[in-house]
This record gives structure tokens, sequence and C-alpha cells, in this order.
């Protein structure tokens, strides 16, 4: 069966978060809460807070990803009451499109997947409001359906979003891919429901070809995946 539409993961896909989510804006958010914090120590604290990012029931808490930050604050040595304000703050402010930056090859590969008769949709384990992502960075008229998990009540992995997003567009699990950069919330939730699956590596230079054995597609960039859609 031939493909009708594609499905596209948001944060670290389509976009990536600007100064303000990196070391020294965490800095900042801390200093407005009274602590004095290591910008250095953000990528380990990053590291050392992913786990907790994981829902045992895949339903949207925004108090998942308070902690996910808070965790990170502690360990560049953010302590006391100001810990939670501050990932409070952070949290409602990841909602807004202005501190993201979209990748490069988004708006061309974007256009020519819609120029080519395909469906394009997004599904995000995000709050971040789809539509106006989509006018923010002028992809207007490029995406048919969007599925946000704090509207849906529950997250990637898990098969009630992705069948969610099929219907608004109207096509069989069999007629969609889906492209993320999570194996374990994008592709093996796709994957999970009948759907192919895209895995997008932007920074892993030795990253294999393809993964597992339903040969997964492993791309370094979108503009590698007309080609494999389109031909």
């Amino acid at each position: 069966m031939s493909t009708r539409a594609v499905l596209f993961d948001v944060d670290f896909t389509l976009i990536y978060p600007g100064p303000t989510f990196r070391g020294e804006g965490y800095q900042a958010f801390c200093a407005r809460h009274g602590m004095g914090v290591d910008p250095s120590m953000f990528e380990e604290g990053v590291a050392r807070a992913a786990p907790l990012l994981e829902s045992p029931d895949d339903v949207y808490d925004p108090e998942i990803f308070i902690a996910y930050t808070s965790r990170i604050i502690e360990v560049m040595g953010g302590a006391g009451a100001g810990v939670d304000e501050c990932s409070r703050e952070i949290y409602r402010e990841w909602a807004a499109c202005q501190h993201f930056e979209l990748y490069d090859d988004v708006p061309e590969v974007l256009r020519q997947l819609s120029d080519s008769g395909l469906r394009i949709g997004l599904i995000s384990n995000t709050h971040r409001c789809l539509a106006s992502f989509q006018s923010h960075f002028e992809l207007q008229g490029l995406i048919s359906a969007t599925v946000s998990s704090s509207d849906h009540g529950l997250m990637k992995p898990h098969p009630s979003i992705f069948a969610a997003a099929l219907q608004l567009l109207d096509v069989s699990a069999a007629e969609a891919v889906m492209v993320g950069d999570s194996f374990a919330h994008d592709v093996e939730g796709a994957l999970g429901v009948g759907m192919g699956a895209v895995l997008l590596n932007r920074g892993d230079a030795a990253a294999p070809k393809v993964l597992g054995d339903r040969r997964v597609p492993v791309i370094r960039s979108l503009r590698e995946l007309p080609a494999l859609l389109i031909g």
C-alpha cells in the first residue's frame, strides 16, 4: 500500500530550543527566583533528568515535566522553594514559540512533501499550541492535522494518539509514516499501530542506516526523507 500521509514529531524534529532553554537561559530563570546556578552543568542536568519524562501509563501530566525541569535546576546547583516556582515558569514558557528555532531543512521538505500530494500531520508530546506553531513559523497550508498530548490526554507512544491523528488525516495506519527523533516514542509507537517509521538522528554520524528487524530507516536530515517517501 502506498504512502498517503507523513506524521512528524515537533520538538527536536522540526524545532529546537533557543538560548532561553539552554544553560545560560536556565541561569537567568533561576536568578529571578533567587537562585545561583552553574550553566555549565545544564547538559549533565538534562541527562540525569531524562528518565523522569517516562510516564508509566502515557498520561499527559504537567507535573512530569515540572519534575524534569526541577531535576535539571537541582543538578545545576539550585535548591529551596525557588526550584518548584522556577520550574513552573519554565514549563509555561516552553509553550511559547518565540523561544524556539526551526531547523533549516523543515520548510523546503514540508513543501516538497505537500506538493507531491502527501498529507502532513503533527503529533507532539507538548502543551504548545500547534496552530500558533504553524503561524509563527509560516507553515500554514502545509499541515493538515495536529494532535498535542496535552489536548488528547495521552502521550506517544500510546496507540490512541496515533489513531487520533490518522483519523484526522483520513488515512489507514498502513498508508502513513511517522518521522521523529525518539525511538521509543515515535518509532516504536508508530510500528505498534501498523504505521511505517523513520528515525531522525541529526547528531550522530555513526548511526546505522536502518534499525531492527523492521529495517526502520535512519536519516540525519529531513532532506533525505523525500527520496524515501516519494522517490
